[in-house]
C-alpha cells in the first residue's frame, strides 16, 4: 500500500523524564488521524494522564507540567484509558517523531500488546535532508514553514504539548511524502527506513 493511501494514527507523549530510581511516565498523550495523505486534525484527542504528587520531574523536562501537578495527580492512568484507546492503538500503522520514545511508553503501560509497525519521522527527515543542522521537531517545523500550519489547527497550544506534536509531526509526514521522489512510497519502504541511507529516498 502506497503510504499517502493509508490511515496512520501519530502519536506524543510528554512524560516526567528521568529522575534517579524512578520510571520515566507519560504526563500527555496525543494523537490524530494521517488519512489520504494529509493530516485530520478533526479527528484527533489530548489526555492528561496521572503522574503522582509525589513522583518527581526530570527539571529539565520542557511543557507546562509545573502548572498541572494538581490536575495530573488526579487524572487517570494510561492502563485505565485503554478502553478508550484501543481502537486508536491497535490494528494501524503507528507515527511519531523519535519514535522509540512512544513505543517504549506504550509496551511499559500495555506489556502483553504488540503496538505498530512503526513510522519515525525523525528518521525520513534525515533521509530527506541529511544536511541540517537539526533535527527537533519544532526545529524542522520552522525550516519546512510547517509551523504556520500547526499553529493555525493548534492555537491556543505551543510546542511540548502532546497535540501540538503529534499534529506537527503529521504535517511533517505530509510535507516528507508531498516530494515528488517521495509520493509513491510504500508504507513498507517507511518502516524500514534507516538513517543510515541518508542519501537514497525511500522508493
Amino acid at each position: 500500500m502506497l503510504a499517502r493511501e493509508a490511515d496512520i494514527v501519530i502519536l506524543d507523549f510528554e512524560s516526567t523524564g528521568s529522575s534517579p530510581g524512578k520510571p520515566n511516565l507519560p504526563w500527555q498523550l496525543g494523537a490524530v488521524c494521517f488519512s489520504g495523505g494529509k493530516v485530520q486534525p478533526d479527528h484527533g484527542f489530548s489526555v492528561y494522564l496521572r503522574v503522582p504528587d509525589d513522583h518527581p520531574f526530570n527539571p529539565y523536562t520542557p511543557g507546562r507540567w509545573a502548572s498541572l501537578r494538581d490536575e495530573l495527580a488526579a487524572a487517570p492512568s494510561l492502563p485505565e484509558l485503554w478502553p478508550q484507546l484501543q481502537p486508536w492503538l491497535l490494528g494501524h500503522p503507528l507515527g511519531a517523531h523519535h519514535a522509540p520514545t512512544e513505543r517504549c511508553l506504550l509496551q511499559q503501560a500495555f506489556p502483553l500488546h504488540h503496538f505498530g509497525p512503526w513510522i519515525d519521522t525523525l528518521t525520513l527527515a534525515r533521509i530527506a535532508y541529511p544536511g541540517l543542522s537539526s533535527f527537533q521537531l519544532e526545529d524542522l517545523l520552522s525550516e519546512f514553514g510547517i509551523d504556520r500550519k500547526v499553529a493555525e489547527v493548534c492555537p491556543d497550544r505551543q510546542p511540548h504539548d502532546a497535540f501540538f506534536d503529534a499534529v506537527a509531526c503529521g504535517f511533517l509526514l505530509q510535507f516528507l511524502l508531498s516530494r515528488p521522489s517521495w509520493q509513491d512510497t510504500s508504507l513498507e519502504k517507511l518502516y524500514a527506513a534507516k538513517a543510515t541511507a541518508a542519501n537514497t529516498a525511500p522508493k
